[in-house]
């Protein structure tokens, strides 16, 4: 899985929350942080600080690997989540 930019976190991290069936209110209760917090991490907003992007991902359940993959030759590895399809949807439902 490639995140590459803020917006692509914040379409990870609301499709897992959405996942799990929490609403924006109860998820940013659960990590301490405003709705408008999470919503501006969703949407992809670049000011998150660190530290609480990386609650919201553990509260989540969502893991992050920094382990270096071998490429094939396409350029590209293997993912279990498929990022660009996630990337892809959020876009579509923003109508960007």
């Amino acid at each position: 899985m490639f995140i590459r930019t803020p917006a692509d976190l914040g379409a990870v991290i609301r499709d897992r929350r959405k996942h799990l069936g929490l609403d924006q209110s109860t998820f940013a209760k659960r990590i301490g942080v405003s709705r408008q917090w999470v919503i501006g991490v969703e949407r992809g907003h670049a000011r998150a600080a660190m530290g609480l992007v990386l609650r919201a991902i553990d509260a989540l359940g969502i893991r992050l690997d920094a382990n270096m993959e071998q490429t094939s030759r396409h350029g590209s590895t293997a993912s279990a989540i498929n990022i660009n399809a996630i990337v892809a949807k959020a876009k579509k439902k923003s109508g960007r």
